[in-house]
């Protein structure tokens, strides 16, 4: 099946909305120390900020992802960006904790449902053999996000404090906001690639509890465990147990997603070859993608063994940059086996169970750094924690992702209802 003309345009912009979209997510992390400074916070105090964020992100996702099944994806996306932008603007003057925790949770809200949304919305563009690419392009803005913002947001953090750097965020996010509302475009493929027009739905539990399903949930969720952690704690950890100063944060904290970024395309460009060349999914994008989680958390669990700051920070970089590719496989293989109509609500199902990881993991952190008798060791004990729960998931994953089996389980499904309703 051919790409339809004007496909490459909204996934960049998919691309840019993502962009933001981590940008937003960054901002405290990097701006954990002055703001700890300024509002006299403690470890445990920040590590429920970090993870205020993601208190109503899986719920919302849910929820959005059951109104994408129904109503065009280009509107929704241009609600929630511009949530994200409106958001920003109270951090812009004086601001008292309760404040800042509030916008989190808001902010959270309207980016728990942006990855499957644009995910949704970019699979209306690109038929199924074609999509793994398009997804690790996607699942790029992130990275590049990160990479692109991050020295830029410092700059103004250390010359016009962390509260502008909220502010241009939200400008940013405005910026885009009128673009898409110009450019973006519903997708003309709707029909499932797995069956025929007219096809029946099934009933979620069907899908839900596939042996895929569950994997891929598992698998991601050790990974966003490692993921919230690098966005909330990185940077704190680089400077206050580390010792370098605020100005070269903004650098440091870019090379996980520089590393990420890496990974995430050569194995997408990897897994779109080897399903262009009939290799099953299970190997072409299963075990492409859990492998990488596993070998990063193992990396991580000798960070306690190495001295040196540079060895401290190349695990760390190595064991969270090579957690992406299993966020580019899994959502095609649900999709192989999930009917376009209830895509949109199974792919945010998905996402709103594997991030909550992130409600988890900063508290967590937070919680082991305040109780640890140095600094150090609880930076180090916090990050086995997540490197144990990390190698969990990609385990599980690895055995449970059998997306053709799960096809046909679906599929057997769908043909007992068409015939129990003939």
């Amino acid at each position: 099946m051919q790409t339809p003309k004007g496909a490459w345009t909204v996934a960049s912009m998919l691309f840019l909305y993502m962009l933001v979209n981590f940008a937003d997510k960054a901002v405290v992390g990097l701006a954990a120390v002055p703001i700890m400074k300024e509002m006299g916070l403690s470890p445990q105090d920040y590590g429920a900020l970090g993870s205020a964020f993601f208190l109503l992100f899986s719920i919302s996702g849910i929820v959005v992802g059951f109104v994408a099944n129904r109503k065009p994806t280009r509107w929704i996306i241009l609600l929630l960006g511009a949530s994200w932008a409106i958001v920003q603007f109270p951090m812009v003057g004086t601001v008292g904790f309760t404040t800042l925790l509030i916008c989190r949770v808001l902010l959270g809200a309207g980016e728990g449902p942006a990855a499957s949304v644009a995910t949704h919305a970019l699979y209306k563009w690109f038929p199924d053999e074609k999509r793994t690419m398009p997804t690790a392009i996607l699942s790029q803005g992130s990275a590049v996000g990160v990479i692109v913002a991050l020295p830029a947001l410092n700059w103004i953090i250390v010359n016009y404090t962390w509260h502008w750097a909220f502010g241009a965020l939200g400008i940013v996010g405005l910026v885009w906001v009128v673009a898409w509302y110009f450019i973006g475009k519903e997708g003309p493929i709707a029909d499932p690639p797995m069956l025929e027009k007219g096809s029946e739905r099934v009933g979620y539990r069907h899908i839900l509890l596939t042996p895929t399903f569950i994997g891929c949930c598992l698998a991601c969720f050790g990974s966003y465990w490692a993921l919230s952690l690098g966005l909330t704690w990185f940077t704190p950890f680089i400077v206050k147990a580390l010792g370098y100063p605020q100005e070269a944060a903004g650098w440091l904290s870019t090379l996980p997603w520089v590393m990420g970024a890496c990974t995430v395309i050569l194995s997408g460009w990897i897994s779109q070859v080897l399903v262009g060349r009939k290799v099953s999914t299970r190997v072409a994008r299963g075990v492409l993608g859990t492998v990488p989680v596993l070998a990063g958390g193992l990396l991580m669990l000798l960070m306690p063994q190495i001295d040196s700051t540079a060895g401290k920070i190349a695990l760390l970089v190595l064991g969270t940059g090579l957690t992406g590719p299993i966020y580019v496989v899994c959502a095609p293989m649900i999709s192989e086996f999930t009917p376009v109509a209830q895509r949109g609500a199974v792919i945010a199902i998905f996402g709103a169970i594997y991030t909550l990881a992130g409600v988890v993991a900063p508290y967590t952190m937070g919680s082991v750094i305040q109780g640890a008798a140095t600094v150090m060791d609880g930076y180090q004990t916090g990050f086995l924690v997540s490197a144990s729960v990390q190698i969990a998931g990609a385990v599980a994953g690895l055995l449970l992702m059998w997306p053709a089996a799960d096809r046909k389980r679906v599929m057997s499904h769908r043909i007992a209802l068409a015939a129990g309703q003939a």
